[in-house]
């Protein structure tokens, strides 16, 4: 018996008002949880659309989008059934994605596409000269409602649809890891949509709101284990429950003109500036987790709870957060309650967050979580050995050590750290990163390489 609506006690379909592009384990264990919760949860319901791979739709359509939420505290799990996706598509559904943009009722569009589905080029505009994204400003510039295979091509199009509907406001909300997530969204799609007809714009400027939010929950990958404990909770077979940890925080901010959700009455925290919340967590808690996948997989530490535990990787870990304390705006007090409650997290051996898993994409996420603080360093004078550390793990793992390479931009980092001996390929990732130039960095980067293998 699969899990299903249909199911005695399980409740009927919300309308769609929210369109998810992106769907995985991350998003269902945060805005998906929120808007379940919200006390309005009944009218707002949530049609999702995934990613590069078909897996979410395949596993999820036949439950009716309902799927169990597994919260691994250290003493036992809490599980409960999530009802608020409603429909799931597969990312090449486009006639879909144009149907619920041009759909009045639709108010918010969400994304966790990751750092790379963006599709930025160095100045933070639609990459244009990418084969893939100048591909679909060719076929929106012939049709409108051709098929595209971005997720900033998708938005646009599912923008043009919108404006020829007259289906008024919409919300674009960003959930990805990315500083200033909303503006950053804005300014892809923006250009984008400059790029395929200059004149949507306005329309854009005019009918559209970018707003931004932080997400901070640890979600690991999904186990067989996993499955098993949905089983002996609800009854059925849960194809794609969600294991993750009871911490949870999501801070928002965007002026919703066509309604949202009352999230906040679900715990959410409704704000005029997420920018210190954001800086906090993409510095202190993905900084560090950059910096755990790489040295701690060289160091043979599969998950995160086991680098955690080894003395060198901690004591690493707290010379990064040190560095980084220094260039956040915020009381020493509130920084060393968030570290101590991430240690504590961290340390969670229920929650199996694979280091592997966390070093995906690291060409995306370390200009985001590690360079401006070890940029912040140099300026201030000093060499940040925490720093140096994650950056000293990310180039033994561009080398093929510890978790294996998979990013999707990552062809000149590999080219640059494979290319020579560890003198020559150091200074070659770092001026890659914007760092080059920099005799002490380097020095103290291959430094760190030694100290890594040596302890």
């Amino acid at each position: 018996m699969r899990l299903s609506r249909a199911l005695p006690g399980m409740p009927a379909s919300a309308p769609v008002r929210i369109v998810h592009l992106g769907v995985g384990n991350f998003y269902r264990a945060h805005v998906a949880w929120y808007t379940h919760h919200a006390p309005d949860a009944d009218a707002w319901g949530i049609a999702a659309f995934t990613g590069r791979r078909p897996d979410a739709a395949d596993a999820l359509g036949p439950q009716d989008g309902l799927y169990t939420l597994i919260t691994k505290g250290p003493d036992g799990d809490e599980t409960e059934v999530i009802s608020s996706i409603v429909a799931v598509h597969r990312a090449d559904e486009h006639e879909a994605l144009l149907g619920y943009l041009a759909d009045p009722a639709v108010a918010v569009v969400t994304l966790t596409v990751t750092e790379a589905g963006y599709r930025r080029g160095p100045d933070g505009a639609a990459d244009l000269a990418h084969p893939d994204v100048a591909a679909d400003v060719v076929a929106l510039r012939a049709d409108p409602r051709a098929a595209v295979s971005t997720a900033p091509a998708k938005l646009v199009a599912g923008l043009l649809a919108r404006r020829a509907a007259g289906a008024g406001p919409i919300t674009l909300m960003s959930c990805d890891n990315l500083p200033s997530n909303g503006e950053a969204l804005a300014r892809v799609v923006r250009s984008l949509a400059d790029a395929v007809e200059p004149g949507l714009v306005a329309w854009v400027d005019e009918h559209v709101d970018f707003a931004t939010s932080m997400v901070d929950r640890i979600t690991p990958a999904t186990t067989d284990d996993d499955r098993a404990v949905a089983r002996a909770a609800t009854g059925a077979d849960d194809a794609s429950p969600v294991p993750t940890e009871p911490f949870s925080e999501w801070v928002v901010s965007g002026t919703f003109p066509a309604g949202r959700p009352r999230w906040e009455d679900a715990g959410a925290q409704l704000v005029d500036d997420v920018e210190l919340h954001e800086r906090r967590k993409l510095w202190l808690l993905n900084g560090s987790h950059s910096q755990l996948a790489y040295v701690g997989s060289i160091r043979g530490h599969e998950t995160i709870d086991r680098a955690i535990a080894d003395p060198a990787c901690r004591g690493w870990v707290e010379q990064w957060w040190a560095e980084a304390a220094r260039h956040l705006a915020l009381p020493g007090a509130e920084i060393t309650a968030y570290t101590d409650a991430l240690l504590e997290r961290y340390a969670n051996p229920r929650v199996r967050h694979l280091t592997a898993q966390i070093a995906y994409d690291g060409s995306q996420k370390l200009p985001v979580r590690t360079v401006p603080v070890v940029a912040a360093e140099r300026a201030a004078g000093r060499v940040p050995t925490g720093g140096a550390t994650t950056l000293a793990g990310w180039v033994l793992h561009l080398r093929g050590e510890g978790a294996p390479v998979k990013d999707a931009t990552v062809d000149a980092a590999l080219a640059a750290a494979t290319g020579g001996e560890l003198p020559e390929a150091v200074p070659a990732v770092l001026e890659l990163l914007g760092l080059g130039g920099d005799d002490e960095l380097t020095a103290a980067v291959l430094t760190q390489v030694e100290e890594i293998h040596a302890r």
